[in-house]
């Protein structure tokens, strides 16, 4: 009991003392490395990135589709494989372009309150 006692009181000065620390230390200037400051700019660079980097993946799936198809040899394996592969890249380039678009539409109305940015 003695030492349950004695954490809590311990926890509470801590408690108490840390906001003194912190404000006896000199102001610290943090550089912004992204040159931004405003955080929807900075959110839709993210999200375009992202859409970005899987636009990229999709069309190297559908590349990848193309070549299991092409190398097939008569088995019939790869074929469906190789279709399958280009039916949902094909289809996940049109979900990412379209993501693109609405993404773009709803940043360029929250910024300029505007669909279309002018």
């Amino acid at each position: 009991m003695k030492m349950k006692k004695t954490k809590t009181v311990f926890a509470t000065i801590i408690t108490l003392i840390i906001p003194f620390i912190a404000l006896a230390q000199d102001a610290v200037e943090i550089i912004n490395p992204l040159g931004i400051s405003d955080v929807r700019l900075i959110i839709a660079r993210v999200i375009q990135g992202a859409l970005s980097v899987s636009g990229t993946l999709a069309l190297l799936m559908l590349v990848y589709g193309g070549i299991l198809w092409l190398t097939d040899m008569g088995t019939g394996k790869q074929i469906q494989k190789g279709k399958d592969i280009l039916i949902w890249s094909t289809l996940g380039i049109i979900l990412i372009a379209s993501a693109y678009v609405v993404t773009t539409a709803i940043f360029n109305a929250i910024g300029t309150g505007s669909v279309t940015g002018v």
